[in-house]
């Protein structure tokens, strides 16, 4: 009688992660660069450095040409508005859906169903050590526990997702990873799980994951400190405003957290409407310029081309720059909301 895998259509064995590092490998210099960007990260949420974190790019990559040419010129943004802003580029691999659809350029690549991992493994990966080159710092989606091993050592900051803040399996691999973590609100706008994941990922914990050679291991984390909260709205309201931010400050404050908010101008907070989002913005930039203290950074979802188009049919008649997922304001607009960001909080 066959009491195992009656559920499975097949199994099919994977690189590891030592045998990935070992065709794409980090050198000193870029391995140099992500140690400070991490650094600098840490920083900012320590009070050691004034800058705003601005997490930006599109909600996913799908088209690595793109998401390269996004990449050199966030790269040029990002030196010209170094003084006020320190400049993440969100790049997202790891869809969570909330039924199906695509989950991600590392679960299929060729946008076909094809479902060929290991190539959408080697490819993110060549894709992150490209935009590291270029000296910008990566942000991502820490959402399947075993990939961490194949790409973290190639990230400056990584989020929780609002479905998965509270899994307990999140918030141990969470106190594991090497970079300072945001994990967002509930999907009905509720505090309580990521305060309640903040605490968790601050202490150590044991539990079964993989090493650098694939090998099933128990593992023993230490915690990680530069965890924060990420505020993306819920429940069709926002949680951005002044009172929000209040309310959060003191639940934090009554844990004996840091007090570090970051607010996602995306999702519930712009009701789901990319335009919306330099409006977020602009209003937490003037709680900022009125001496609030505890917003640390931003997160915009932003491409090429605004707005976003449907993975349906052949793949060759997609729009070149213009997300697949959630919707996204457009280049122009990210420098121009940017650049004005970065204006305003040099008058402070």
């Amino acid at each position: 009688m066959n009491l195992d895998n009656t559920n499975i259509r097949s199994l099919q064995r994977l690189v590891t992660p030592a045998q990935l590092k070992e065709s794409i490998p980090v050198d000193e210099v870029i391995a140099s660069h992500i140690d400070s960007s991490r650094q600098t990260i840490r920083n900012i949420l320590d009070g050691k450095d004034h800058r705003l974190i601005v997490v930006v790019g599109p909600c996913s990559v799908h088209d690595t040409k793109a998401a390269l040419e996004y990449a050199e010129r966030l790269k040029e943004l990002s030196d010209k508005l170094s003084e006020q802003l320190y400049i993440v580029m969100r790049v997202y691999f790891e869809k969570p859906r909330t039924t199906v659809g695509w989950k991600g350029l590392i679960n299929d690549p060729d946008l076909d169903g094809s479902f060929d991992i290991e190539k959408g493994l080697a490819v993110g990966r060549e894709l992150m050590l490209k935009i590291n080159q270029l000296g910008l710092p990566i942000a991502n989606e820490a959402l399947d526990p075993i990939s961490p091993q194949y790409m973290q050592d190639l990230i400056s900051w990584s989020a929780i997702g609002a479905r998965t803040t509270e899994s307990q399996t999140h918030r141990e691999m969470a106190s594991g990873l090497s970079v300072p973590i945001g994990f967002k609100n509930g999907t009905d706008g509720s505090l309580t799980v990521a305060i309640n994941a903040l605490e968790s990922v601050a202490s150590g914990h044991s539990f079964l994951g993989i090493d650098h050679e694939g090998q099933v291991s128990v593992i023993n984390s230490s915690g990680n400190k530069h965890a924060h909260i990420v505020l993306r709205g819920g429940g069709g309201k926002p949680n951005y405003d002044s009172v929000s931010i209040a309310v959060t400050e003191q639940a934090l404050q009554e844990d004996g957290l840091p007090i570090n908010i970051m607010v996602d101008c995306s999702h519930a907070n712009s009701s789901k409407d990319h335009n919306l989002q330099p409006l977020v913005l602009e209003n937490v930039t003037n709680q900022i310029l009125e001496g609030n203290q505890s917003i640390i950074g931003v997160m915009l979802e932003s491409h090429l081309k605004g707005g976003k188009q449907n993975l349906d049919g052949d793949k060759a008649n997609l729009e070149y720059g213009k997300s697949i997922t959630d919707g996204c304001i457009d280049w122009d607009t990210t420098e121009t909301a940017l650049s004005e960001l970065h204006s305003k909080l040099a008058q402070r």
